[in-house]
């Protein structure tokens, strides 16, 4: 099924001066530039692309992949501001709309925005928004603790980091958890770290449970051997020193090297740890 914003497998019908037309299906015959046509192609053969509008609003076909698709979020620049909104680089020869009604502030030439990207209910066309709230999925969802997400970073509160999850729904990443700063825009793997009665969604960057602290450990005894039997990393070293150095939070290290100890693997001084020479 054809669907604008999307990528679909269509049909070659015909070849004209301008180009390859495509079956569309209900939305009727696509018409494939002939700057977009493949070296080799037949008729009846089918071809991959992706379906948008041309700056008539006809339906128009491309090989090239967008940046972003309909349904999806993404943070784009904007190149250009007209009377009717500010148009945003996507990859295509013709720039993304965002009306003005769909600007929570004005964009401005030369910056990038974090949106969401749609069909105009108003008129069927593509365009994006910045009110970026309103297309979260408010549907229960079926996320559980210690699944792995994509995160997109969307914006700043007290409590710490707003991110898109899996791109649907909206969750919450602890200043407590980051060690560095985020960017809005910026895309990265986390993890669910809970699920409240409410349905919110509280996301940790670091693995939770037993496995983290298996792989720590032999990170920690990897690391051991390749400094000689003796790191000074150990409960007096600042989070942000252990994070920098195995990615994980304090906790998680105490966890790891604790149950080193343990095992009888290192041995824990005042000012670092040791390995254990095996016999």
């Amino acid at each position: 099924m054809a669907n604008i914003g999307e990528r679909a497998s269509l049909q070659i019908l015909h070849e004209k001066t301008f180009g390859l037309f495509l079956d569309g299906g209900e939305l009727g015959e696509i018409l494939l530039p002939r700057r977009e046509m493949p070296v080799k192609w037949s008729l009846g053969e089918f071809v991959d692309v992706f379906l948008y509008h041309d700056s008539e609003d006809r339906p128009v076909a491309t090989l090239k992949i967008p940046k972003v698709m309909a349904g999806q979020f993404s943070r784009l620049k904007c190149v250009a501001i007209t009377g009717v909104g500010a148009f945003l680089d996507w990859g295509l020869p013709k720039d993304l709309l965002v009306p003005f009604r769909e600007q929570k502030v004005r964009m401005e030439i030369g910056k990038s925005y974090i949106v969401h990207v749609h069909i105009d209910g108003q008129n069927g066309r593509l365009i994006a928004t910045t009110r970026i709230a309103r297309h979260m999925d408010q549907t229960p969802h079926d996320f559980r603790p210690g699944q792995e997400v994509d995160l997109i970073i969307f914006g700043k509160t007290a409590l710490g980091y707003k991110a898109i999850v899996d791109g649907t729904h909206s969750g919450l990443i602890f200043s407590n958890d980051v060690f560095q700063e985020l960017q809005p825009g910026e895309s990265l793997r986390g993890y669910i770290a809970t699920v409240r009665p409410d349905g919110k969604i509280d996301i940790t960057l670091h693995a939770l449970g037993r496995a983290k602290v298996d792989d720590l450990e032999s990170q920690i005894l990897a690391e051991l051997k390749a400094r000689g039997g003796f790191w000074s990393l150990g409960d007096h070293s600042p989070a942000e020193e252990i994070n920098s150095e195995l990615g994980v939070s304090k906790r998680t290290f105490k966890q790891a090297s604790g149950a080193l100890f343990k095992k009888g693997r290192i041995t824990i001084e005042k000012n670092g740890i040791r390995l254990v020479q095996e016999d």
